[in-house]
């Protein structure tokens, strides 16, 4: 069985996710298409490299992660820094020849992610934007009915994601609160995820009218800690925050489907709330990722008397589901989705076929949320375009 080095590029909450999926991914694929070795972890400090040598099981460490690259050893770069990095990185992997997992979003601005699509494009290396909620097995069985025409013609698609981590105005003004580092703020952050169901599950996106929202306009400077980890002394200074807390937006798909979408981190009480309603000339389907095992669904050919929402506990007999537990409602979590998500890339490198979603489908919802500000700017509907 074929082994495939990994060099990862940043140690944080990702970094502990993506080793974690690494180092459990043969266990439940087996045989698995290919075995990740974590043979080096990437960090700004001498500290923090050796620890995350240590602590996520890589075999070395490094601070310079364009040494790294020019590895031979090294067949797959995976990048779990802050946004701003994510291009420099990639580009240079793919010149590398190094096939590249990527976390979300996969670039700051659409510019940005079209260079990073052209510089894997160009190195003809596979690539993967790790947009990991679509792989929970009830999405992807919700994408199966769709497919089978069991809720007839889509009609309608209304997204949700609300969180509320950073909903105090005492939250830390870490990189997800600064443009120049990030982007953008909830858009990219978890209105990305979203908006990528809405295209896994529906289709192309074409236009969108959105309102933009900032709560809370300056938050205390971080002391120790960065991103959701960071936290401030009492006393710390504040600076402005110049990223959106909220957007919503009204869709419309190339299908011809209507949809809206709404996101926020200023939802008290709601802890990782993304879901979904779709409705269609046949039935509905909902999903709600804090229930992520549960799958709604509504048929309107049922008798009349037994017409009602059914719940579908996932497990064996769905997507995903022969790797994974052996009793439906035994429980799958954040991380399962997350190994799913290695299996599918390494899967994809080791058949030397593309991966998904990938860089395209980065740039493809890059672009959408640019139209988002855009629109949310001009108090209109805007064309998202090529």
């Amino acid at each position: 069985m074929r082994n495939l080095n990994v060099a990862m590029v940043g140690t944080g909450f990702m970094g502990k996710a993506h080793s974690l999926a690494y180092a459990c991914m043969p266990a439940y694929f087996w045989p698995a298409p290919a075995v990740p070795v974590r043979k080096i972890v990437v960090d700004l400090t001498e500290e923090l490299a050796a620890d995350a040598r240590d602590r996520f099981g890589f075999e070395n460490y490094s601070t310079d992660w364009r040494a790294v690259l020019q590895d031979p050893k090294i067949d797959i770069v995976d990048i779990c820094t802050p946004n701003d990095s994510h291009p420099e990185i990639a580009v240079a992997a793919a010149k590398a020849g190094k096939h590249i997992l990527c976390e979300k979003p996969l670039a700051r601005t659409a510019r940005e992610a079209k260079e990073m699509l052209d510089a894997v494009e160009a190195g003809g290396v596979t690539h993967m934007v790790a947009f990991n909620y679509r792989h929970t097995p009830a999405v992807v069985l919700a994408k199966k009915l769709i497919a089978e025409g069991r809720i007839g013609r889509l009609l309608n698609f209304r997204g949700h994601y609300l969180s509320d981590w950073p909903a105090d105005p005492a939250t830390p003004l870490s990189w997800l609160f600064q443009k120049h580092i990030a982007g953008s703020g909830t858009i990219g952050d978890i209105g990305s995820h979203i908006i990528d169901m809405a295209r896994y599950l529906v289709g192309e996106i074409e236009a969108v009218n959105a309102v933009v929202h900032t709560y809370i306009t300056e938050r205390p400077e971080p002391s120790r800690g960065v991103g959701q980890s960071a936290t401030a002394d009492a006393n710390a200074p504040k600076r402005p925050v110049d990223v959106d807390d909220e957007a919503l937006m009204l869709l419309r798909f190339a299908a011809g489907v209507t949809g809206s979408i709404e996101a926020t981190r200023n939802a008290w009480g709601r802890n990782n709330y993304l879901g979904f309603e779709l409705h269609g000339s046949g039935g509905s389907i909902v999903f709600n990722y804090e229930r992520m095992n549960e799958l709604k669904v509504f048929f309107a050919d049922d008798p009349p008397e037994l017409r009602g929402f059914r719940t579908i506990y996932t497990g064996p007999a769905h997507p995903h589901g022969e790797a994974l537990w052996p009793v439906a409602a035994l429980g799958i979590g954040y991380l399962d989705i997350k190994i799913i998500e290695c299996h599918q890339f390494i899967q994809a490198v080791a058949e030397r076929a593309q991966a998904s979603p990938n860089f395209y489908d980065g740039w493809r919802i890059a672009r959408i949320c640019e139209a988002v500000v855009e629109s949310a700017e001009r108090h209109g509907w805007v064309e998202v375009g090529g």
